[in-house]
This record gives structure tokens, C-alpha cells and sequence, in this order.
């Protein structure tokens, strides 16, 4: 037999100190790659779990320079409007701005508004535009039974301009004119609309992830049942990256999926995993893969180390991965088992150009779960997407209706409370420190001097003690 090699993870190593030409942690620029094409400011992404990533999430992350992965644990049409939410949170020019016919009245309209998430509509009668209906319009108004038409400000009375606008020109308009909505229109014909609130939001977050016309940036996962048709769905609503998410990648099936994918979709980028090893990276590469995900079994609320006794320390397995991709100039994405800040930069000192993580964001308010109270402490339900819990929801989704009978599936993941964390936009910025603490220490300015100059000592379980929490009470 062959010498069994060592495998390391996290706690079993630390970064050597190095000198540094920083003056300040803040001249560290932490963006990383994501695939290929799809660079972030702030390397940290969101997981594609049922209990942290849905639409509220995924626009938090984005804002604050991440991303976030719609998870496919519902119908397509679900995944689909979560998808739609994010990238109408917020863009330079609304392309597709809400509107209705003349002839509805002020309580059909305020339904619609409501369903739609917008404060105005657009009037219009076939192509032409009548007027806008606001939210001020019906503000003191008694009968909601009366129509639009009597209370909407009319195209007369409209501040319109020229499609294509740049947005200073747009924003002079509005301010010159104290409006908040300013229609555009092309040959008089409308083609998008500028809204106050979207300006607002574009300077109050300059350092979101966006897209060419100012969405937010957003990631959806697919599984390799209804992988085309879902694709295909996502893509048409402006989906600007791909995750094949399977809990062992490095298969046959996978492999194919993914060339389909690219096949189909060349356009688009696929992030793949999970991964661990070298010959996996090699294999998915070379089936089209523009980034790879990189942990088995690392997760606290995944068992398939226990269940399988498979996988690989999280550290190692971030290093196999990258030995390979940084020839494909590929990235590489560490997902799963960091606990603290300084796992972070280790993920990233190994290889990696930004991470993924569901435990450090679950405990957020951004996260679809509950706030639950328990001995006087606030929680958030955290399970795996193998957990009993999660395939339990799913079938009961699926069944449309509650299941009291105990299914019959196979389980690798748990369910847990993790503590209640607050805003998703404290977390990152403190990540974020931690990363730039990182890199100063080591001496690197940017991504790719991080990589080429960390260095790893190996400790011992005294080491790790004495690395430890300095909050307790120190004994006599």
C-alpha cells in the first residue's frame, strides 16, 4: 500500500506573518473572482440552501459586493419570481416598468401595485402612454371604486426623455424638475423608466455587484433532474450565473450535464461542484466548468463524512482543486466549514478566490427563517440540504399538503440553531476586515499577491488552544 498522505483543515494550520508595505488593512483590495467572467468586490457569496438564500438575501449580498444563489429546492416558477425580485430591486433604467389600461380603477391598481412591489404605473392605452398613477395619487382618497384616470397625473402634465439618456442627464431632470419618476420614450413609444429611489440606492451601495444596466448581480442553483428547462427559465429572466449543485460532482452524469449546459447556454458562466480532488477539477474543466466549488462534507449541518466516510479536510481539498484550475485560470471557490474570519483567509490563502458559506449568513434577518426565541436567546434554523428536514419540506411542497407519515429517504445532513446574527451587512463588513487583517499580514495588497505569498506553519493541539477564545476567565 501506498503511504496514507495527511490531510490538514482549518484549525490545524496558521498564516506566517509576513512584512508588509501596507500602512493600513484598508488598502487591501479583497475582490475576487467568482468564474471567469464575474468578478466581486467582496469575495463571499451566499450558499444555494433553502434556509439562507432566497430573494431578501441575495439583494443583501449583492449590495454589498457579494452574491447570492437563489437555491432550487421549489418549482421553477418560484425559483424563477425569487430571481425576478432581485434583479427589479434596483438598475439604472427599469426596462419593463409595471403598467395598466385606462379603465381600471384606483383599488384594482393598488392591488397590483402591491403584488408587483412598485410605488407607481405606468397608464397606458395600447402603446401610448396616458399617465402615471403614484402611491401620492390615492393618498387621502376615499373611493377606491373610482378610476385612475380621474386622479393620475396625464401625459400632458408629464415630464418625459429621450431613451438612452446618460444618467446624470437623467438625474439633472428630475431634480430640475422635483419629480421622481421620469419615463423615457423612444420614437414615443415607452422604453424604460428612471425612478429617484433606484438613483438613491445605486450611490447609497456603490460597491454592488452589478450587471451592465445597473441590476443587481444574482446567482441560481440546478440540480441534474430538470436541469435544461430550468436553465433555460432562469436565463430568460436575466440570471447571471449558474450553479450545478450535486453533493459528489466528480461523476459521469455531472460531467455530461455540464457539457450540455455549455453546449446550450455558451454564454452564461457555470460554477460546478462539489468538489476535493485534482482529478475532479481536471475533469469538470475540461467539460466546460468556469468555476469550481470545492468541499465534501466540510459543512456542520452536512453528515456525508460520517454517514460515508468519505471526503477530504476542507484546507487540502481547497489546495488539490486549485493546484489544477490556476493553469485553466479557472477560480476556485471554498464552500463550507469556516467558522471565523480568519478560516476565511486561509480558504483564500490556499487557493481560493472567494468562499461560499451558508453558516456564516443563516443567522441573519435577510435569511427566510424565523427569529426563535429559546432560554432568553435569539435563533435561526439552520439544515442541510440532505437533512431529513429539508427533503420533508420539499415532499410536502411537492404533495401540496402536510405530511405527518416519516419519509423514507436517505439523509446526510442535520438541522441546528445557529445564534441570531443581525444584519447581513454587519456580517460582511466584518468578514471583510478580517480578510483585509489577513492580507496585511501577510504582505499582499491584492488577491493574487495573497496567493503567491501565504505561508502555512502546522500547529499542534496546544497550538490550537492557545490560538483560542481570549473571552473566558483565565484560571489563577
Amino acid at each position: 500500500m501506498q503511504d496514507i498522505p495527511l490531510a490538514l483543515t482549518f484549525s490545524d494550520v496558521l498564516l506566517v506573518p509576513k512584512r508588509t508595505p501596507l500602512q493600513s488593512r484598508s488598502e487591501a483590495d479583497i475582490s475576487g473572482m467568482w468564474t471567469k467572467n464575474i468578478m466581486l468586490h467582496t469575495p463571499f457569496v451566499s450558499a444555494n440552501m433553502a434556509s439562507v438564500t432566497e430573494h431578501k438575501m441575495a439583494i443583501a449580498m449583492a449590495r454589498e459586493g457579494g452574491i447570492g444563489v437563489i437555491h432550487q429546492f421549489g418549482t421553477i416558477e418560484e425559483q424563477v419570481q425569487e430571481l425576478k425580485s432581485v434583479k427589479k430591486s434596483t438598475s439604472y433604467v427599469i426596462e419593463e416598468p409595471v403598467s395598466v389600461s385606462s379603465n381600471i380603477s384606483i383599488g384594482q391598481a393598488i392591488d397590483i401595485m402591491q403584488k408587483e412591489g412598485v410605488t407607481s404605473l405606468l397608464v397606458m392605452s395600447g402603446d401610448h402612454l396616458e399617465g402615471i398613477f403614484t402611491s401620492r395619487d390615492y393618498l387621502f382618497e376615499k373611493d377606491y371604486k373610482k378610476s385612475i384616470v380621474e386622479v393620475m397625473t396625464p401625459r400632458e402634465r408629464l415630464v418625459t426623455a429621450e431613451y438612452g439618456i446618460s444618467l446624470d442627464t437623467a438625474k439633472g431632470i428630475l431634480h430640475k424638475h422635483r419629480i421622481e419618476k421620469l419615463p423615457l420614450l423612444e420614437d414615443g413609444i415607452v422604453r424604460g423608466l428612471v425612478t429617484t429611489q433606484d438613483i438613491q440606492k445605486l450611490e447609497y451601495w456603490p460597491r454592488a455587484s452589478r450587471d451592465k444596466k445597473g441590476r443587481l448581480l444574482v446567482g441560481a442553483a440546478l440540480g441534474v433532474k430538470d436541469t435544461h428547462e430550468r436553465a433555460e427559465a432562469l436565463i430568460r429572466v436575466g440570471c447571471d450565473t449558474l450553479v450545478l449543485d450535486v453533493a459528489h460532482a466528480h461523476s459521469d452524469f455531472v460531467i455530461q450535464r455540464v457539457r450540455e449546459l455549455k453546449s446550450f447556454f455558451p454564454s452564461i458562466d457555470l460554477m460546478v461542484g462539489n468538489i476535493a480532488t485534482k482529478a475532479a477539477a481536471h475533469d469538470l474543466i475540461e467539460a466546460g466548468a468556469d468555476g469550481l466549488k470545492v468541499g465534501i462534507g466540510p459543512s456542520p449541518v452536512c453528515t456525508t463524512r460520517i454517514i460515508s466516510g468519505a471526503g477530504v479536510p476542507q484546507l487540502t481539498a481547497i489546495m488539490n482543486v486549485a493546484s489544477v484550475a490556476k493553469d485553466y485560470g479557472v477560480p476556485v471557490i471554498a464552500d463550507g466549514g469556516m467558522k471565523f474570519p480568519g478560516d476565511i483567509a486561509k480558504a483564500i490563502a490556499a487557493g481560493a478566490s472567494s468562499i461560499y458559506s451558508g453558516r456564516l449568513f443563516v443567522g441573519c434577518d435577510e435569511s427566510p427563517g424565523m427569529i426563535i426565541l429559546k432560554n432568553g436567546k435569539r435563533y435561526k434554523k439552520y439544515y442541510g440540504s440532505a437533512s431529513y428536514e429539508s427533503n420533508h419540506s420539499r415532499q410536502e411542497l411537492k404533495r401540496g399538503r402536510h405530511l405527518k407519515e416519516r419519509l423514507d429517504v436517505f439523509v446526510e445532513g442535520v438541522s441546528t440553531l445557529v445564534d441570531y446574527s443581525g444584519s447581513v451587512e454587519d456580517i460582511v463588513k466584518s468578514l471583510a476586515k478580517g480578510l483585509q487583517s489577513a492580507m496585511s499580514y501577510c504582505g499582499a495588497k491584492n488577491m493574487d499577491e495573497m496567493h503567491e505569498n501565504a505561508e502555512f506553519v502546522q500547529m499542534t493541539q496546544s497550538g490550537y488552544i492557545e490560538s483560542g477564545s481570549r473571552g473566558e476567565k483565565l484560571s489563577e
